[in-house]
């Protein structure tokens, strides 16, 4: 800078000016463009990368019985804590921490056994947070619950991975599909929202019939589904 010239800062982006120009107002000082950040995505594990062994607390966010939205028909809905896709604009942040909440306990188990008991209850759902991150305690409940009612009570589970990348993933992932009757795979993209989508957030996800799947080898899609 020569002795002759003033520094002019604007919104943090330094330049010189001449005083000349500076009392003749002939200079334009403009500011920098700067390249617009590019939003992030969720996150996309390797198989096996992430493991329920590795990462799980055995914690609860909530636990929501006798509700209308996790699902077709009355629902009893665990939501479980923890989940490492950290998609944008997830609805329930909060329950990403795996310490969040409160732990999973035997009389928590034993009330939802009961609640899953009245006649007017169709099945339990699994939320979270992440379930497959969780398997701890989602494979315990269901287990029990299968072994209680049978196929009697359905049960619902939503999940950040896609139906391909669970069945290349762990053991512990593939028992707790097999549980599960119905599947509500694929992260939340904020670039697909779509609020009008039945028990989903984005485009991309869908809601696959399990058994029917896993019979067919291909994917299935639930025979309710209306959009």
């Amino acid at each position: 800078m020569s002795n002759n010239q003033i520094r002019v800062s604007i919104g943090g982006d330094t330049q010189f000016i001449s005083q000349a120009d500076l009392k003749l107002g002939t200079k334009t000082v403009k500011k920098p463009v700067r390249a617009a950040k590019k939003a992030q995505g969720p996150r996309n594990p390797k198989p096996k990368e992430w493991l329920a062994k590795d990462l799980s607390q055995g914690y609860i966010a909530d636990y929501k019985p006798f509700n209308f939205v996790d699902g077709e028909g009355v629902r009893c809905s665990l939501y479980v804590s923890g989940c490492m896709f950290a998609c944008p604009g997830c609805y329930n942040k909060v329950a990403q921490n795996f310490h969040y909440g409160r732990p999973y306990t035997q009389e928590l188990e034993d009330q939802i056994l009961r609640d899953l008991g009245e006649d007017y209850v169709q099945g339990l759902t699994l939320l979270g947070g992440e379930p497959f991150l969780n398997t701890q305690v989602c494979l315990r409940l269901t287990r029990r619950i299968r072994q209680e009612y049978g196929d009697k009570k359905d049960i619902w589970s939503w999940t950040g991975y896609t139906w391909d990348e669970l069945l290349q993933d762990s053991k512990d992932k593939l028992d707790l599909l097999n549980e599960i009757d119905i599947l509500v795979d694929g992260r939340f993209m904020e670039d697909l929202k779509d609020l009008t989508l039945q028990f989903r957030g984005s485009s991309n996800q869908r809601i696959i019939d399990v058994k029917k799947s896993l019979a067919q080898n291909k994917v299935v899609l639930w025979d309710k589904l209306l959009k």
